[in-house]
């Protein structure tokens, strides 16, 4: 099967079976923010003399209550990575998800800030970064919040929050909060800019805002807030914590340095995972080294095809290339000893193919009964092709080591001759075969059955049943000296094998015993699908699925037929049996091509999804197994035109993918979402990540510069989209660019 490949991972874009919907929205403003605040009433009496009389009614304080120091723990909806996960997270930016869809937005982050921007926001730490919380296991300090206020909390600037803010009762409440150092929080603290990019709404529910033209208002029940951190997980791995902050307070230090001796923050809620060691290697890396041996060009068809790579010649002779043309179909060359004693090479191959196999001339007999039947000879060139001869012996070693089988086989063969020759024997049951006769009828002794129709047959009027008359008639000739004498006729069994010709006759025979039948008939079709060979059986030449490879391949019947009738020539000992071979040489249908993948994939994401197509339609494997831990083989019933690698399905997360890049993703039009491409544009396998980079801040601290000064993403984003000017991509759109959907590979047959 010859292919080509795409020239990037790609996320996945089937349509699933379930169909869902996911949304984003920018944000949600209240139309009264959090806070205390006081209805004054005036009236004015106007007096037809001028002089109006102005009565002030008394004041109504009202609050609008809003968390601000802590919330329910159970509004949290999700977390990623999720609490105490171990994995690799070095390219994902962790995220919460919040059941109070307003709670980003229900207070101001600070005088003068816009209310789009939330008051929170959800911080990334390391280990041995946080003074009181070395270890990132997510230690706090706690007290009541007037004595955050008040400093007593410990190191750190406090929010500067407003007295008269505070409701009454409130600075008795408790809190958490952690310290961070003056340089920490000026390495990783957002932008107020950023951080309303860093934060959105998510709606998930029926599928049908998705058709053109039609938008819902969104459903109440399916919102949540999300917010996003702004800092990559560690490469080298370790323990990392994020806390989820009250940045109400501390406004004035996101845009100017912060106080030398730090600043505590009100920490709402946190949790810690654990990342590993970031080999440099991912699904996508590995997926997309499958297709592309420099990360741009993709390989070219023949270099998938499963065969030996063997160079040709400039100026290849006749013999030369009829040798080429061999290998490159799939074929290895053998040494052979020929039973004369002469030593020579042979060309093998199993039944997979890197090219469809060669027509054979029409065969003498409708199947093999020895190897050499099946053993071609290159007359021209003096030298064999063993592949059928290889695949007789096979077939026929496999069923000789298998006991349970061989004792099946020939249990099935004895029962299916006596039924034969018992049919050849007694015509009138070969002319019930399509109607009433049964299997017992078959097998059971002919004399029961005789006896029985004595008993039963006969004429009423004469006396009842034959024997009952025989016996009554045998007193009086007897005394009068009779003799019944009856002439011997001897009957011929008749041509067994012309009985299998007649129409039902076959059928009928595979019920003669129909439990070691089936048990044969099982086995053969494992033998199809491949199940009973061995790896080396189906790549002869390892050099022909190297470490790190995909290979395509077809399947060639004929092979596997040949290997069928090796299975079935076990025992036979005339033609009889060869005949009664035929009932169970049918089956089920042979796969017509098979995937080979040699990978750490198969080890590392052992759910890895993977789709065929024919066309429009999804193709499912007959067969899909794994050999050793690396090597993974799929049998398809149909030749298919386009072949898909997934990465496992894992919730919505944000980040960059394991070429080190995100997938644009169009925000306009009927297909909000479909993918555009690599984002940004790689010119050489050397910008896995490096490429990505442009757009962290300085420091090593692996924070995201979304609206910083210098190389900043969200205007590069903006003007991949065409925006230009003043306009940009809305937070909502932002986060659909960030999502780090499962990697795809798919690889197409020209």
């Amino acid at each position: 099967m010859t292919t080509t490949s795409d020239p990037a991972p790609q996320p996945r874009t089937s349509t699933p079976a379930t169909q869902h919907r996911t949304r984003f929205f920018d944000h949600r403003i209240p139309s009264l923010h959090a806070g205390r605040y006081r209805i004054d009433n005036r009236h004015t009496f106007k007096d037809v003399s001028g002089a109006d009389r102005v009565i002030d009614a008394t004041p109504q304080p009202f609050d609008v209550v809003e968390p601000r120091f802590s919330f329910d723990p159970t509004g949290i909806n999700a977390q990623f990575p999720v609490p105490d996960a171990v994995g690799t997270y070095s390219q994902t930016l962790a995220h919460i998800n919040l059941d109070a869809p307003g709670l980003p937005w229900n207070r101001l982050l600070g005088e003068g800030q816009p209310p789009a921007v939330p008051w929170m926001a959800l911080l990334l730490f390391r280990e041995n970064e946080l003074p009181e919380d070395p270890d990132a296991v997510g230690l706090v300090k706690t007290g009541t919040v007037g004595a955050l206020l008040n400093g007593d909390h410990g190191d750190g600037t406090p929010p500067a929050l407003l007295p008269q803010s505070l409701r009454p009762g409130e600075c008795d409440e408790q809190c958490a909060s952690i310290f961070v150092p003056k340089d920490l929080f000026d390495a990783v603290k957002p932008l107020p800019s950023e951080m309303a990019y860093l934060a959105h709404l998510r709606e998930g529910g029926r599928p049908d805002a998705t058709r053109a033209g039609d938008t819902p208002a969104p459903d109440e029940g399916e919102l949540n807030a999300v917010l996003v951190a702004n800092r990559f997980p560690d490469a080298a791995g370790g323990r990392h914590v994020a806390h989820l902050v009250s940045l109400e307070g501390h406004d004035q230090y996101l845009t100017a340095p912060a106080p030398a001796n730090g600043v505590r923050l009100v920490s709402l809620t946190s949790w810690s995972f654990t990342t590993e060691a970031d080999s440099g290697v991912g699904f996508g890396d590995l997926a997309h080294h499958l297709a592309s041996a420099d990360g741009i060009n993709p390989r070219p068809a023949d270099e998938l095809r499963l065969r030996v790579p063997v160079p040709g010649p400039a100026d290849p002779s006749t013999e030369q290339a009829e040798a080429v043309s061999r290998v490159q179909a799939g074929a290895v060359a053998l040494p052979q000893r020929l039973e004369t004693g002469e030593r020579t090479f042979a060309f093998y191959r199993g039944p997979l193919t890197a090219q469809p196999a060669r027509n054979l001339p029409a065969a003498a007999a409708a199947r093999l009964e020895s190897p050499g039947e099946a053993l071609i000879y290159l007359q021209r060139y003096g030298v064999f092709d063993a592949a059928y001869a290889a695949a007789f012996t096979t077939g026929r070693t496999l069923a000789l080591a298998d006991a349970e089988f061989r004792s099946a086989l020939l249990e099935f063969r004895s029962a299916a001759r006596t039924a034969a020759r018992r049919l050849a024997s007694h015509p009138e049951l070969a002319a019930r075969a399509t109607s009433a006769l049964s299997a017992r009828q078959l097998t059971a002794p002919l004399a029961y059955e005789a006896f029985d129709r004595l008993l039963t047959e006969g004429d009423a009027r004469s006396g009842g049943a034959r024997l009952v008359q025989a016996l009554d008639q045998a007193g009086p000739q007897l005394r009068a000296g009779r003799r019944r004498t009856a002439a011997r006729t001897r009957r011929s069994p008749g041509d067994v094998r012309a009985v299998l010709a007649q129409p039902g006759i076959a059928s009928l025979l595979t019920q003669a015993a129909p439990d070691t039948f089936a048990k044969v008939t099982a086995w053969l079709d494992a033998l199809r699908r491949l199940e009973l060979l061995s790896l080396s059986h189906l790549i002869p030449d390892p050099r022909a699925l190297p470490a790190e490879s995909i290979r395509f391949a077809y399947l060639d019947p004929a092979w596997v037929r040949a290997a069928v009738d090796g299975a079935l020539s076990v025992g036979v000992g005339h033609a009889l049996d060869a005949d009664l071979n035929a009932l169970a040489a049918g089956g089920g249908p042979v796969a017509k091509c098979a995937v080979l993948i040699n990978s750490s994939l198969v080890a590392n994401w052992p759910n890895t999804i993977t789709t065929a197509y024919a066309g429009a339609d999804v193709v499912e494997p007959v067969r899909d197994v794994v050999y050793g831990t690396e090597i993974r083989l799929l049998l398809y019933p149909l030749l298919i035109d386009r072949f898909e690698l997934a990465e496992p399905p894992r919730g919505l997360c944000f980040g960059i993918s394991d070429i080190g890049t995100i997938e644009l993703r169009a925000i306009s039009g009927d297909q909000i979402g479909r993918p555009l491409g690599e984002f940004p544009p790689r010119e050489s396998r050397s910008d896995i990540f490096h490429g990505f980079a442009r757009f962290l801040r300085p420091g090593d601290h692996d924070v995201l510069n979304v609206d910083g000064t210098g190389d900043a993403l969200l205007p590069a984003l903006s003007q991949a989209h065409d925006l230009t000017g003043a306009q940009r991509i809305s937070s909502a759109q932002f986060a659909l660019q960030m999502i780090n959907a499962p990697q795809a590979q798919t690889f197409s047959r020209p």
